[in-house]
């Protein structure tokens, strides 16, 4: 019996061996095949199976010639065993590079894939917003044309709605794509939150007077004022719920905007209107993507279905939370909570003092732009007519630099404090707006640092925004220019000259 065992182990360790050597041939086979093996070291992996076969003659001529007990047999067979082993460890370590290697080739396609489409989509982008920017800029004009007929008023307003519901629905895609992609990115810097609140305040109550609506703004004492965080992002998240309160709020009705802090020190925003309100059916869809409650809304008050789901998930980037209560046909209440960081606090005023966030006293405190005069810097000629069209409705004159280079000759040969402030777009021929700003701000010139130069660009993604700023821009405007946020946007650095 022990006979049997131990001839029957040093034939089963040779039955294994054999195994091991055709196993290990297949796997040479298939590493050398593999692109990234150098083809001068076919040797190098053909070498262990010379040795597997001078084991397998061994295994051989001990089971055939000599006289084996059970110690050399079981070496024999747990030899063959380890060697097994050892291959099939090989092989699944192999096996894990390669998905290794194919997993980060597929991850670098899929960044290939994405760069390529956030390249698009910024070409996109700009090539959209510039007709658009001569639609509405035109539009809006037209409208401030005397003696026009009321039809033709109605057919420019029509023009005006429907050219803004493209623009939302373009900018809406956009910024909705770069979150889900994860290329929207958040700025943690130093911010004034009265100069945020006076933009918002500025553009809404502007809004709320032409429809026809009363705009409550108030904000507590104890806010103060420096924070850090995204201006821009948080601008745009007030924005969005506001103007939809106006939307959905006719003639008549109010819209109310209020800042305050909670327990734990972070900042409410609460926005509250009377407009048509919502069901208790829909409120839980208001944050789906495309949500709208009935296609009659849609039709009457227009909106692409993107802004509260966008709103929200800028809200939860930024650590925030946002809540709504609504009933139909009495209005709706939304509650944005922001644990934003006061890096200063400023000391409370007086009651009979304006508070941070006080809209129309606010916009009445501001500097007049009658008088000054200001250096378009637009290579579109319909463009810059159209700012500077608009900048004369308020009383402040203007000229026009086709491209950089003229604009920093036209600053650098005028006296100090003739410019007030540089609007300049980013894409020019000769010198574009990045290479202009970083240009004036280099000249030996007292004003040279100090005069306000505003970017009026259609690139409007936060990159665009970021290398503006580091190029000694003050504020970034995306076009088409929204004539209430540019004369909000000049009037605050004015009032800072």
């Amino acid at each position: 019996m022990l006979t049997y065992l131990v001839y029957g182990m040093v034939y089963l360790g040779s039955a294994l061996m054999v195994y091991n050597i055709i196993s290990y041939s297949r796997f040479a086979r298939r590493i050398v095949r593999m692109e990234k093996w150098d083809q001068h070291a076919k040797l190098e992996i053909y070498i262990p199976i010379i040795l597997l076969v001078m084991f397998l003659f061994g295994y051989l001529a001990v089971g055939l010639f000599g006289k084996p007990d059970v110690i050399i047999s079981g070496i024999l067979f747990g030899g063959s065993i380890f060697v097994f082993i050892v291959f099939l460890l090989l092989r699944h370590i192999t096996t894990r590079i390669q998905q290794s290697e194919r997993l980060e080739a597929e991850l670098m396609a899929a960044e290939a894939s994405s760069n390529a489409k956030s390249a698009f989509l910024s070409t996109m982008s700009h090539e959209m917003r510039s007709p658009m920017n001569a639609i509405i800029g035109l539009d809006n004009l037209a409208l401030h044309e005397p003696g026009i007929t009321p039809q033709m008023r109605g057919y420019l307003e029509k023009i005006d709605a429907s050219a803004r519901h493209l623009l939302d629905l373009i900018n809406d895609v956009l910024d909705m794509n770069r979150i889900e992609t994860g290329h929207l990115t958040l700025k943690n810097e130093r911010f004034s939150l009265r100069d945020t609140l006076m933009l918002v305040n500025s553009i809404i109550e502007s809004q709320c007077r032409e429809k026809g609506l009363d705009y409550i703004s108030n904000a507590a004492m104890n806010i103060g004022d420096t924070y850090l965080g995204d201006a821009m992002k948080l601008r745009q998240v007030l924005i969005n719920i506001l103007g939809n309160a106006v939307k959905f709020t006719d003639a008549g009705g109010f819209v109310a905007f209020s800042v305050g802090k909670n327990e734990q020190g972070a900042l409410v925003f609460t926005m509250k209107d009377n407009g048509v309100g919502m069901s208790a059916e829909f409120l839980p869809q208001i944050f789906n993507v495309f949500s709208q409650e009935d296609a009659s809304s849609t039709n009457a008050y227009g909106g692409t279905g993107l802004g509260m789901p966008l709103t929200k998930r800028l809200v939860e980037i930024m650590g925030g939370e946002i809540t709504v209560e609504s009933e139909k046909g009495k209005g709706s209440m939304f509650t944005v909570t922001l644990p934003l960081e006061a890096v200063e606090d400023e000391p409370a005023q007086p009651a009979s003092q304006q508070q941070p966030g006080d809209g129309p006293k606010q916009e009445e405190a501001l500097p007049s732009m009658e008088g000054r005069r200001a250096l378009v810097v637009e290579d579109m000629e319909i463009n810059a007519e159209i700012v500077m069209d608009l900048l004369d409705m308020e009383g402040m004159s203007a000229e026009h630099a086709e491209n950089g280079q003229i604009a920093v000759d036209m600053f650098s040969a005028h006296e100090a404090g003739y410019y007030d402030v540089i609007l300049m777009d980013l894409r020019m021929p000769v010198m574009n707006g990045l290479t202009a700003a970083r240009s004036i701000r280099a000249l030996d010139r007292p004003d040279a640092k100090t005069v306000p130069i505003i970017a009026l660009t259609a690139n409007a993604f936060e990159e665009d925004v970021q290398q503006s700023l580091e190029a000694g821009m003050n504020h970034h405007l995306p076009k088409p220019a929204d004539p209430d946020m540019l004369y909000a946007t000049i009037r605050k650095y004015l009032l800072k000259k």
